[in-house]
């Protein structure tokens, strides 16, 4: 297995290859060397090929009508909506994967004798299987498929309401969701499912390579939480609260991940950890675009907070952490329980006095001059916004540490320490001014119910004996499809499936997935749309 293979021998040309780039033959599965391909440029033109696969994908084209974080209506044409939030991380990984690329090439030119000195971040990428611009551009591209309509809000209702209403023990994740897009759900008009992406650009989306099911009767007691893969919670009766494969993908999961020998358990690639922290960077700074020119970001409130914890830093570390709690309401205690859920959970990296540092940067960069003078959508005002995001870009991702055995929580590349602090504190903000706004919550509960009654309506569709055959076609095709891979999968690994996995189950569990897999396909014009339609009178 290497970075280049794919899961399926491909016998025709693709429409993205280069003139003459197919000479060679089709791509077969172990044919490619195991420095990473089939030799460096054709591993390239792989590489490229997957990526122009997923901008020509229609997922990829929905995101620009899913929402990032403050919904499109309302506000203006400036907003970011999940296409342009991909195309700017991919811009922040493009640089940070050269860089990286970079330091590799100069380790090889070295081992060759043809540069005077060593790059060690350039063994180490080299070690772990390398790192490509074009790999972590794809999962750039890629990383936010699997987002359902309003974003993070869909998802949450998705997976509440499949656990809950559907019987479907894995619910749904946004990440899973991807890997699925990715690897069953897309087509190339092929006889294979998906679209047959190389191991490298596979891997390269799984933030968190395990099932849900994989930490089902994992407790603290087995695996304290501090050295749990980040993501994967304290839940042992559900499992993982983050994962990147529901149990139809995991021979493909294992595929990808069997290309990168030298990367553990549960830790990912060099391209997918470029990946996160790019979208780290974005989600921090490019947000603020967005929450600025809405006006959702307020000066006093954001400033009382930043500066009283500030203020009363020495006095809140002695507060017990019950009257912080009772008091979270009043400044400067919503970032002390913010602070103590950083130690608690990363105490490898956490440090009150980079924390304050943080804290006042962001105090005096986005509270004091950012924020001091409200946006009027004037030049001036323009080019605050964009200075801010400039320069926070710059500082972030040139913060960037990579390890040869990293922390279970960190990664082989990750932000240094400061920006590490940097980045939590401003996703505070997003938090506790934006997401938790109650500016933002009448919007939200409409939403949310739009989400819960189009799974619950086309579930009763699916069970109704005299019209379920009228169903949109392609549900339909995707129940059969799911329930099938199913039963092949309770013969194949019974051992992965959860819950009732007899003839009856079976079926249940493939509806539900199906249904889970049209709605979270919808933007959000179209869930409103498909909504009107089945709940109208």
């Amino acid at each position: 297995m290497n970075r280049a293979s794919r899961r399926y021998a491909e016998q025709e040309s693709s429409q993205h290859a280069a003139r003459g780039a197919d000479a060679a033959g089709p791509v077969v599965p172990g044919e490619a060397d195991e420095s990473g391909a089939l030799g460096d440029g054709a591993a390239l033109e792989e590489f490229r090929i997957d990526l122009e696969r997923i901008r020509f994908s229609s997922y990829f084209a929905r995101l620009s009508d899913v929402t990032q974080v403050v919904p499109q209506s309302g506000v203006g044409p400036v907003m970011h909506n999940r296409l342009t939030h991909s195309l700017k991380v991919s811009a922040v990984a493009r640089v940070v994967a050269a860089n990286l690329a970079g330091a590799a090439a100069q380790h090889r030119a070295f081992a060759r004798g043809e540069a005077v000195a060593d790059s060690e971040t350039g063994a180490i990428i080299t070690r772990l299987g390398g790192c490509d611009t074009i790999v972590a551009q794809a999962a750039a591209h890629a990383h936010d498929l699997g987002h359902p309509p309003f974003g993070h809000l869909g998802e949450r209702v998705l997976d509440r309401v499949a656990r809950e209403r559907l019987g479907l023990a894995e619910g749904f994740e946004g990440n899973a969701q991807t890997f699925r897009i990715l690897t069953s759900l897309d087509t190339l008009g092929r006889d294979f499912a998906g679209l047959n992406l190389t191991a490298a650009v596979r891997a390269s989306v799984l933030k968190y390579p395990w099932t849900r099911g994989r930490w089902v009767g994992v407790t603290a007691a087995d695996l304290p939480i501090a050295e749990r893969p980040r993501g994967v919670g304290n839940d042992p009766v559900n499992g993982a609260e983050k994962f990147s494969a529901y149990v139809l993908e995991v021979a493909e999961l294992e595929q990808a991940l069997a290309a990168f020998p030298a990367i553990g358990e549960g830790v990912q690639t060099v391209e997918c950890a470029v990946m996160d922290v790019a979208d780290d960077i974005a989600y921090a700074v490019h947000d603020l675009d967005d929450f600025t020119r809405a006006g959702v970001l307020q000066h006093a409130a954001v400033a009382a907070e930043l500066q009283t914890w500030l203020a009363e830093d020495a006095a809140l570390a002695e507060e017990p952490l019950g009257k912080i709690q009772v008091e979270w309401r009043r400044p400067g205690r919503s970032l002390e329980l913010k602070w103590r859920s950083m130690s608690r959970k990363d105490a490898w990296i956490a440090d009150r006095d980079a924390f304050r540092a943080a804290v006042q940067l962001v105090s005096d960069e986005l509270a004091d001059e950012l924020l001091a003078a409200p946006y009027d959508g004037g030049i001036a005002s323009e080019r605050a916004v964009s200075g801010f995001t400039r320069r926070w870009i710059e500082r972030l991702r040139s913060a960037i540490v990579v390890e040869a055995k990293p922390h279970m929580r960190g990664g082989h590349v990750r932000l240094n320490q400061r920006a590490w602090h940097e980045v939590a504190v401003l996703k505070f903000v997003h938090s506790s001014f934006v997401l938790e706004s109650p500016d933002l919550a009448h919007s939200q509960r409409g939403q949310a119910r739009v989400v819960e009654e189009l799974v619950l309506g086309f579930d009763a569709w699916l069970s109704d004996p005299e019209d379920a055959g009228r169903a949109p076609r392609r549900l339909l095709e995707w129940v059969d499809e799911a329930t099938e891979e199913l039963f092949d999968l309770s013969k194949e690994r019974p051992e992965l499936l959860q819950g009732d996995i007899t003839g009856t189950g079976i079926h249940r569990r493939g509806r539900a997935r199906a249904i889970l897999d049209y709605v979270s396909s919808f933007t959000d014009q179209q869930a409103v749309a498909a909504f009107d339609l089945l709940t109208r009178a």
